[in-house]
């Protein structure tokens, strides 16, 4: 069994005459533009044609990426878990690709014994959704979030943990279920950063800035230290969210609190809850494999030289275009037409998440110009200074993708918004309420 690197969280498991390919993102500009690839990427057509399976573990774009999907061989079959929600499915075939569903932790045979088999990260438990997203009120009819999966693929002698996004607190419970139907885990594939919008996104002090980075690295370093430990597999490699930030927000790339690869191998080695007898780490190179058989790699590792990357950024990436920068500007009142109905559907969301607070969220409009919405019950406002109010989270987006993100999912989302590092944001005072933030995902027409 070989696992392959490719870039970011995809790979391919070849065995046995089998090729499975996991969450391909392949091709620059997704997020709307923002996430890039370094080193580019260089496209083999025949490799990726010769697929036999394409798994996709949940909608986000650097692992459902519809862009890379226009370049891969529809006859490939997809497989993807079976959701409460028919949405990742619905937009797979939109494309033009088969999509099987896989029921949760059904161990599915492919060709030749090698068998698949992927468990959502909440282990279908909605209760540890409810508590991992932070909302009150947990509806069970909801079943499982799609929030993210794992999968395990196994050709009877070997077997490899992908675990893609999965939050350590949510997948816990997902994970120990594999542990108990598998000796054990040959290859274990790990996160080791954070993808989101904060601190690069949020107004900050320099020391508050600073100290933000140290503690996300920290916190997404410490959750990987947690899977090996509870894992203990032969081997591990740190993947996913490899992205480097493009054009307007290229600035922002060394602001992320984001390791590279290396420097979180490093961070492992050094630590003392890893059996390090018992689990050792590789990193692979675009292309290069490693061979559970033999247990040696086709290459060894050549690091990221960071000089060369910030020469790339500062010379190819920063000079690139958003999508929404070919946007013509919207009209305001256009704009503001869409606000009652983004409300109610947000104010909907909050109350079946049973979410109440006093912090209001001001969208800014332009200079003293905001909509402010509240998240008491009361209805919107169109206000013209933030004066006088204690609690709020200011939103400033560009209005042409604001304009998207309020006509509604099909044109852009505020959560790949917020992972795009598209949103400025100014938190008075700097508390972070989960549920606010996800019901403003749902402010849209």
């Amino acid at each position: 069994m070989k696992i392959r690197y490719i870039k970011s969280a995809c790979v391919a498991v070849e065995t046995k005459g089998v090729k499975i390919l996991t969450d391909p993102w392949l091709v620059d500009g997704e997020y709307y533009g923002s996430w890039c690839h370094y080193p580019e990427l260089q496209f083999d057509q025949d490799y990726f044609d010769g697929m036999d399976y394409i798994y996709i573990s949940h909608i986000h774009p650097d692992h459902f990426s519809k862009k890379t999907f226009e370049l891969l061989n529809k006859e490939i079959p997809v497989l993807i878990h079976q959701y409460a929600s028919p949405f990742l499915k619905m937009n797979i075939e939109r494309l033009g690709f088969k999509v099987t569903e896989l029921p949760h932790s059904k161990k599915t045979e492919l060709i030749n014994g090698v068998t698949i088999e992927i468990l959502a990260a909440d282990n279908c438990n909605p209760e540890l959704c409810a508590k991992f997203m932070g909302c009150g009120i947990v509806e069970t009819k909801f079943k499982s979030t799609q929030i993210d999966s794992l999968a395990i693929i196994s050709d009877g002698e070997h077997n490899v943990l992908n675990l893609n996004d999965c939050p350590y607190d949510l997948a816990e419970e997902a994970v120990s279920v594999v542990l108990k139907k598998y000796n054990s885990i040959d290859f274990l594939l790990v996160g080791y950063g954070g993808a989101g919008p904060y601190p690069q996104c949020f107004h900050l002090t320099d020391d508050e800035r600073a100290q933000a980075e140290a503690s996300k690295k920290l916190q997404f370093l410490s959750q990987g230290e947690k899977y090996i430990k509870l894992i203990n597999p032969n081997f591990y490699m740190p993947f996913a969210g490899t992205y480097t930030l493009a054009g307007s927000l290229s600035e922002l790339q060394n602001k992320r609190g984001v390791p590279e690869l290396h420097e979180a191998v490093n961070h492992f080695l050094d630590s003392t809850v890893i059996n390090q007898k018992q689990s050792k780490p590789v990193l692979l190179n675009t292309y290069e494999y490693f061979d559970l058989i033999t247990q040696t790699q086709s290459k060894s590792y050549i690091p990221v030289n960071k000089k060369e990357k910030q020469t790339y950024i500062t010379n190819v990436l920063s000079k690139r275009k958003l999508e929404y920068e070919y946007d013509d500007e919207p009209d305001m009142d256009a704009l503001l037409d869409l606000v009652p109905a983004a409300n109610k559907r947000m104010n909907a969301k909050r109350e079946e998440i049973n979410f109440v607070s006093d912090t209001s969220v001001l969208v800014k409009l332009k200079e003293a110009l905001y909509v402010k919405l509240n998240f008491d019950g009361s209805d919107y406002e169109i206000i013209k200074s933030t004066e006088g109010i204690s609690a709020f989270v200011e939103y400033d987006v560009s209005l042409k993708l604001l304009n998207r993100i309020l006509k509604g999912p099909r044109y852009a989302h505020w959560n790949n918004a917020e992972i795009g590092s598209h949103i400025k944001f100014r938190r008075v005072p700097n508390t972070f309420e989960r549920g606010l933030y996800h019901a403003m995902c749902f402010f849209h027409a």
